[in-house]
This record gives C-alpha cells, structure tokens and sequence, in this order.
C-alpha cells in the first residue's frame, strides 16, 4: 500500500503543483510555451507556400507569442534583480501597517472593479518583519495589486494578518475571474512579490478550491517585536 503522504501529491491541482517551484521557475518553465509556439509557427511558415492572409495570420500569432516571451523576460530581470539585492539585517517593518497602507491605496482600484476588501490586521498590529521597509512595501503592494486583480468582480477579496509563536502570517482569500495566463500582469505580479517576500524568509502557499473557484494564499514570515532591531 503506498503511503498517504506519498498519495498527497497525485491530488494536488495545476495551481499547487505550479507553487512548488521557485518564482524562477516558474517564470522560466512559463518561458517554455511561447518559445516552443514561435518556433512551431515560424516552421509551418516555412514548410510550404502560403497566401498573404496566412502569412499575416501567423506574423499576428507570431506578435502575440513574443508579446508574452517579452513580459515574462522583463519579469526573470526583475526576480534576477531581487535576488542580487544585498540582504537588510537591521531594519524592521510592521506588518499590519504595511497592509493597511496598501490597501488604503488600493481601495479605488477595487472599486472601480466592484471588488470589496475585508480586512482584519488585529492579531497582528504589535508585530514587524525584519525587512527593509521599502522593499518590504513594494512587495506587500503588489501582493494586493495583483490579487486584487484576480478576483471576481462583485466578490469579496478578504484579507487577514496574525501571529503564531514564531512567525507573522498574511492569509488572502478570493473568487477566482477565471483561468489566467502565466503572462498575465497580476500572475507575474504575483511572482515578482513571492520573490521579493521569500527574499526576506517567508513561506508562501497558494491552493485552490475547484468546486468553488476560491484560491486562497497564505504567507508566513518570521516576525520581531515591533521596533526592535
């Protein structure tokens, strides 16, 4: 008999086999489609004559797939970049002060989209992140940015924060618009925060629900009392 744990795996969805890799590779694994889908189209150009509406079709395809190969190139440079970034020993960042200014910001964009953030940042509110706070920043606002722009318009985008004995957590849950390419901006928005985050020691789990169409993303990070270097 083999083992659950062994089991678990085979039940895992697309979304959470995908989690499993480093944000560069996933990007890089993203990478893969469009250049094989280049190459295959520039092939069947070749093959044989075609008319100039074929040839306009496949330059149009052609357009598309770089299009992609493009905006996933820019964000390998910027993972590449994060990981390069001298590493910041002796600052902190509140958590639950991070999130709110991030969602405060955000609120209109949600709104225009007829999206509602729930927030609940209490069992947090005493409790930083040993970060640089800009960077820290940058990735909590992108992090908000990009599920913001995941989730179904007309739904409820909740968003909480707490602590355990040895870690601070952000938990983020939405209704899904629907399946997203890899290439997306909210996707790869979502990619470029996981790296920035990690960077700083986090944990980062995303798993879905396919009955439901809800994701939920929780990070884990280790924490400080609030001020102490």
């Amino acid at each position: 008999m083999i083992p659950a744990a062994a089991q678990a795996p085979q039940n895992e969805t697309a979304l959470e086999k995908t989690a499993r890799r480093s944000p560069l590779g996933q990007l890089l694994h993203a990478l893969n489609q469009p250049l094989t889908g280049l190459q295959c189209s520039m092939e069947v150009a070749l093959a044989a004559p075609r008319t100039p509406e074929q040839y306009a079709r496949g330059l149009r395809e052609g357009l598309e797939l770089t299009g992609r190969m493009r905006a996933l190139a820019e964000a390998l440079r910027e993972v590449a970049d994060i990981g390069e970034e001298k590493t910041v020993n002796r600052e902190t960042a509140e958590l639950a002060s991070l999130l709110r200014e991030a969602v405060e910001e955000l609120v209109p964009v949600a709104e225009v989209k007829n999206v509602r953030i729930a927030v609940d940042f209490s069992r947090a509110s005493s409790f930083a992140v040993r970060a640089g706070r800009a960077q820290m920043a940058s990735a909590i606002f992108r992090l908000v940015d990009s599920v913001v722009s995941l989730a179904l318009r007309g739904t409820v985008l909740r968003i909480e924060a707490g602590s355990e004995p040895s870690q601070l957590w952000i938990r983020m849950r939405w209704q899904a618009e629907g399946p997203r390419s890899a290439c997306s901006r909210p996707e790869l928005g979502l990619l470029i925060a996981q790296a920035r985050l990690e960077r700083s020691g986090a944990e980062w789990e995303r798993a879905e629900t396919q009955s439901e169409g809800m994701e939920t993303l929780t990070v884990r990070l280790p924490w400080v009392a609030s001020g102490v270097l």
